[in-house]
């Protein structure tokens, strides 16, 4: 069975595609690209010849079974206008639909508009969440952002200039504490990292411009609730009026309130001081 190689694109920069890129470009029957003009000035950049075909999400129902076609007479390459294909991408559907004809998919990796924008971030991203392009709806925004509001790991997003000062509206009211970083243009002439509140972000940006990738530092507090160790105390006494031994209480009182054993112990002996 042929190949279909997923190689990721430059998200802004024609220098910052790969040699292997650019000889399976080179090899491959056909190029599928989610835009072939924007395809065909990467592959003019770099000297290669090849055949293009759309694919899109406009086209993706009718192209599938073509391309699956092509691929019973040779390998075919998947790319995207920017950055990595299948990644909030349609081109998701057609690696699945060449999966189950038993073509192999081969990935050639390269850049990633999320992952180049955490290591310029300056912000934590041992953990992250990519959610790809924001919700639309106000209401859906705010739920977002109030549920990460608890959350420790970082968000990453996508966001268009038409909505960023919108975006960054919703954050300032549900986490105005919480530092973000905001990159602009990545790899791109006007290049723009920002880092600071959704506030200060709301100062810089007034008149925003280019493609966004918005990073929302996770919670710093710890995940284990604080314990009001007077409430503690009361449980116990109530405990040991119940007529629970020590054994009984101190796991209980441990899994109530997100305490240690030792803690839990001491308060079953406050309680026998109360």
């Amino acid at each position: 069975m042929a190949k279909l190689y997923v190689i990721a694109t430059p998200i802004g920069n024609l220098e910052d595609v790969s040699l292997r890129s650019l000889k399976v470009l080179s090899e491959v029957g056909i190029v599928v690209g989610e835009d072939t003009r924007t395809a065909r000035v990467l592959l003019d950049h770099h000297g290669v010849k090849a055949r293009l075909l759309s694919y899109n999400e406009h086209n993706r129902v009718r192209r599938i079974p073509q391309i699956l076609g092509r691929l019973e007479d040779g390998d075919a390459a998947l790319v995207t206008d920017a950055g990595t294909p299948a990644i909030s991408d349609p081109g998701v559907e057609l690696v699945a639909a060449a999966h189950a004809a038993g073509h192999e998919v081969v990935t050639v990796p390269g850049p990633s508009a999320p992952i180049a924008a955490l290591s310029i971030a300056g912000l934590r991203s041992a953990t992250f969440t990519f959610v790809g392009f924001l919700p639309r709806g106000d209401a859906k925004l705010r739920s977002l952002f109030s549920l990460h509001s608890s959350r420790p790991e970082t968000l990453v997003a996508f966001e268009s200039p038409e909505r960023v000062l919108k975006t960054l509206q919703v954050i300032a009211a549900e986490i105005p504490d919480r530092r973000l970083a905001i990159c602009r243009e990545m790899t791109k002439v006007y290049e723009e990292v920002f880092s600071g509140t959704a506030a200060e972000a709301l100062t810089h940006f007034t008149r925003p411009r280019g493609e966004f990738v918005l990073i929302v530092e996770g919670s710093t507090r710890e995940t284990q609730p604080r314990t009001d160790r007077e409430a503690v105390i009361l449980e116990a006494a109530e405990m040991k009026r119940l007529g629970l031994t020590r054994q009984q209480a101190t796991p209980l009182l441990t899994q109530r309130h997100g305490i240690k054993r030792r803690a839990a112990y001491e308060a079953w002996l406050a309680a026998g001081r109360t």
